[in-house]
Order: C-alpha cells, then sequence, then structure tokens
C-alpha cells in the first residue's frame, strides 16, 4: 500500500470512529451495538434490530443514515401492505399514454423496514430480491439500486399475535441480528439529562448533528474492506466453525455456506474498523454472535432443557482451536 493509500484509509478510519462515537451520544448506553451495526455497514450486510419499543431503533438508523449522508427511507409493515407499495409500480400516464414508474420507498440508500413481522410473507419476499441482488424487478424490467443500498428491519420480541416470523431463506439475507437492550442506570440518567438540555430525537433532521462523512466515503471503506489480508489459517478456522454447528447435536439447522462468506466479510470489517491490517480468530469471535443467532436452529430436545442459541454458539467456539 502506498503513503497516500495509508493516509486515505486511516482518514476513512477516522471517520467511522467519528460516525461510532457521535451515535453513541445519541443513542445512549448502546456502543457495542453501534459498533456492530458499522461493522453491517461497511460488510455490506442488511441488519436486523430485535428490541422492544422505545428503546431507540428507529433513532440510530435515522442519526446514522443522517451523519453518511445518505438518502434515508422508512416503510411501517402492517398487514395490509403489499408488495408494490415497496417496490413501486408503473403507473400510465393519459395525458402522455405511456407508463412512467412510480418509484417505491425501497429505492434509497438506508432502508428501515419497521416491523417487519408484522407483514405478509409475500410482502416479505418483496424485500429478497432489493436485498439479494440490489435490483428490483417491475413488469419484467429490472431496476437497479442505490450502490450504498442497506437494508435494517426491526421487530419487537414479545407480541407474536398477528405477526408472521420471517422464513429461514430470508432470514439467511441478513449479515446480523442484533438485540437492543434496555440502556444501563448510568446511560438512562445521561438520556434524561440530554433531554433536559433540549435534546429531542424528533428534530434531527433540523441539523442537530452534523455529517461526518458522506455515502461515496462509506463505499471506499467497504472496498478498503474487501481488500483486507486473511490468511488461509483463518479461512480454515471459519469454516470449522461452520462445520462444527452443521454437526452439533442439538441443533436442526447449522450455518449455510453463504452465511460463511458474510462471516468472512464481518470479520475483514471489524479488523478494519479496529485499525488491523489482517483478520484474526478474535475479529472472528467478535462476529460471530450477531450473525449466527438468529441462522441457528435449535433442536426440540434443547428447546424443551431450555437451551439458547446464544449459548450454543459460545459453545462452539469454546471448542474449536484457535490458529496460530
Amino acid at each position: 500500500m502506498t503513503e497516500r493509500q495509508t493516509d486515505r484509509q486511516s482518514e476513512l478510519q477516522g471517520a467511522i470512529a467519528r460516525i461510532g462515537k457521535t451515535l453513541s451520544g445519541v443513542v445512549v448506553g448502546q456502543e457495542p451495538l453501534v459498533q456492530e451495526l458499522l461493522v453491517a455497514l461497511l460488510a455490506g450486510g442488511h441488519v436486523i434490530l430485535e428490541g422492544v419499543p422505545g428503546t431507540g431503533k428507529t433513532l440510530m438508523v435515522r442519526a446514522l443514515s443522517r451523519l453518511i449522508q445518505a438518502d434515508f427511507g422508512r416503510i411501517q409493515l402492517t398487514p395490509d401492505i403489499l408488495p408494490s407499495d415497496i417496490s413501486g409500480t408503473n403507473v400510465f400516464d393519459l395525458t402522455s399514454r405511456t407508463f412512467t414508474l412510480k418509484k417505491g420507498p425501497v429505492f434509497t440508500q438506508v432502508l428501515l423496514a419497521d416491523e417487519i413481522n408484522r407483514t405478509p410473507p409475500k410482502t416479505q419476499s418483496a424485500l429478497l430480491e432489493a436485498m439479494e441482488e440490489q435490483q428490483v424487478t417491475l413488469d419484467g424490467t429490472s431496476h437497479p439500486l442505490p450502490d450504498l443500498f442497506w437494508v435494517v428491519a426491526t421487530q419487537n420480541p414479545l407480541e407474536f399475535e398477528g405477526t408472521y416470523p420471517l422464513p429461514e431463506a430470508q432470514l439467511d439475507r441478513f449479515l446480523f441480528k442484533l438485540v437492543v437492550g434496555y440502556p444501563a442506570p448510568a446511560a438512562e440518567k445521561q438520556m434524561l439529562l440530554n433531554a433536559q438540555s433540549g435534546f429531542e430525537a424528533k428534530r434531527l433532521d433540523i441539523g442537530q448533528l452534523k455529517p461526518i462523512a458522506a455515502a461515496n466515503h462509506i463505499l471506499a471503506a467497504r472496498q478498503a474492506v474487501k481488500a483486507m489480508t486473511v490468511q488461509e489459517n483463518i479461512l480454515d478456522y471459519l469454516l470449522a466453525l461452520a462445520h462444527k454447528t452443521r454437526q452439533h447435536a442439538d441443533l436442526e439447522l447449522g450455518t449455510s455456506p453463504r452465511s460463511t462468506v458474510q462471516w468472512l466479510a464481518a470479520s475483514k470489517a471489524h479488523a478494519w474498523i479496529n485499525g488491523q491490517e489482517f483478520v484474526t480468530p478474535d475479529n472472528v469471535k467478535a462476529v460471530a454472535m450477531p450473525l449466527l443467532r438468529h441462522r441457528l436452529m435449535l433442536g426440540a430436545e434443547a428447546q424443551l432443557d431450555g437451551l439458547t442459541c446464544d449459548r450454543v454458539i459460545q459453545g462452539v467456539l469454546d471448542s474449536v482451536a484457535v490458529p496460530r
């Protein structure tokens, strides 16, 4: 890498660090979550944010899109939403007697799909092509989405009545499932102090947050992440972990080859954000929990025994020898 490239990379890493610090100041008490969200952004992987209402999920995504000057779109998913409400439709113009494309909210750079499990499978699947192929097909014509296109979906873990759980095929499209918990008491007190000093989450659009980077900086950072060095022993370590999940006695479904590829991308993004020049086993371990917890399926006996996917993942990480 030339001196100029090194300086450019340091500049990008500095910008990402400032974005993380600023975002942690907006969504107080969620620093690890912010870090994982940035890893997913730089790996180009979509995210599920799962948490009870009022924990700052929407605020986090809105604030991040503002900090990187990305176009932001939001879909409030409900049982009566149709696929065309997401992707758009061709409308006949009586004046010109031609069809014109009326783009749906999916044509944006950062898309927040709010309460994704409240819309029927037919509508959920409308996001599949967009998420996997970064394009939308309407009436046989493919329409490309922006290069930065990134989906963050939210869901409530408590209310199941009237919901439609995502099928495994769609879950596998998400790089991470991040669990948004309650902030610690000190962090929640800081939220109250922020509100007392005039901070209003609903007024982000009037300039309380100053952009730190631009969308093209994020795309440049993604290219730098892709170029990260990965030694063969790290690839073998990843494969050993993946195979371990497929042979695990407590699991009915292990991780897919597609998710193994995504695991590598997330490990590289985690290493890059931390200023490393190559990926280490610690990077692989750091992203394992959010990457695997929505992909693994527990067996019936494991569920009866009260086992959780997080415990199984930790057991897998502990049981596979780390390369030296």
